[in-house]
């Protein structure tokens, strides 16, 4: 007598379930130990070699970020969430000090090349300022006596075309440039530069658009290959208070893997871009700075305290002086209880 079709526990005919069907096909499969046999099995031992040599092929690039914390000492307050120490919230707030004194000075009394680049602009070339304001963001101003010697070093004329040196050229803290990359990231812009006819119809943009809505557009446009988020927010930063082009940033544009990012994260205690920049624009206004301050000192914050170049061991990014703005300090460390 021929045997009905059974049901399985997922109510199809067992045969046909494909649930079932695959278990006691797994089943009736010989079970594989590891270990070398006759029929050429890995043992153990290589297929452990296999996926560490396999881990190390996928992780050539990975960056490993170490950061310090100060103790945990019961601080808290609502604009810094992520702060549990007053040590950390107090070198917040000479960060942002340091950065509103940076920002001040390039509008009021700029030096070295960023008083070139103001002479430039005032002068009438705006191609040549524009492009040396490019170079100095790109490459970065270098920690101690000298900042501008890697920029003079590698600097060409935009009217020339030609394409810096870069080789061994010495690099800012905050460069975005890699040696692998060579000249592309450069060759990138002025390739985004040709597509607007020129640097200054490229920042200018359209004629209605206002101060914050310029920095916006030409921010999200000038995402070249190689030009990072830090280097981008700060030429534009600098251009504006530098007076080249009129530019404000009213958003920090965070998120990805970016020194800045990383530090806001720490600093406000959450991951999501959206609360992140909500969390930033509370901070500055209760500071009393522009948000644009927050770039820089969330930046300088993040990085590693020990750097014996410069007192209190921040990048000073071209600015004459590496101390903080006294006025902005007791601006910041109020609103942060201090």
């Amino acid at each position: 007598m021929r045997a009905l079709p059974s049901f399985c526990r997922h109510n199809r005919f067992a045969a046909n379930c494909p649930i079932c069907s695959r278990e006691e096909a797994e089943k009736a499969a010989p079970r594989r130990t590891g270990l070398r046999s006759s029929g050429g099995h890995v043992t153990r031992k290589e297929r452990t070699t296999s996926r560490t040599a396999r881990s190390r092929a996928t992780n050539n690039d990975l960056r490993v970020r170490r950061v310090a914390r100060a103790g945990a000492d019961g601080y808290a307050s609502q604009l810094v969430p992520g702060i549990r120490a007053t040590a950390d919230a107090e070198r917040l707030a000479e960060e942002l000090a340091f950065a509103a004194g940076r920002l001040a000075g390039l509008a009021a009394a700029p030096t070295g090349l960023y008083a070139e680049v103001a002479s430039l602009a005032a002068g009438g070339d705006l191609e040549e300022a524009t492009w040396l304001a490019f170079l100095i963001a790109y490459l970065g101003p270098l920690d101690g006596e000298d900042p501008w010697a890697g920029i003079v070093a590698a600097r060409t004329s935009w009217a020339s075309g030609e394409l810096p040196d870069l080789t061994d050229v010495p690099l800012g803290p905050r460069s975005s440039h890699a040696a692998a990359r060579g000249t592309t990231t450069i060759e990138a812009y002025r390739a985004w530069v040709a597509r607007s006819g020129s640097q200054q119809r490229a920042f200018e943009g359209e004629a209605v658009w206002t101060p914050s809505r310029r920095f916006q557009r030409v921010f999200e446009r000038l995402a070249v290959k190689g030009f990072s988020r830090d280097a981008r927010y700060d030429l534009l930063a600098t251009l504006g208070r530098l007076g080249v082009y009129e530019l404000q940033g009213t958003s920090l544009f965070l998120g990805g893997d970016d020194e800045t990012t990383v530090a806001a994260k720490r600093v406000f205690g959450i991951g999501d871009t959206l609360l992140l920049e909500r969390r930033a624009a509370d901070l500055a206004e209760a500071c009393e700075l522009p948000l644009e301050v927050l770039d820089v000192g969330l930046w300088n914050w993040g990085r590693p305290p020990a750097r014996p170049l410069v007192p209190g061991g921040r990048a000073t990014l071209g600015a004459p002086v590496g101390e903080p703005d006294a006025e902005a300090y007791a601006l910041a460390a109020s609103a942060l209880g201090l």
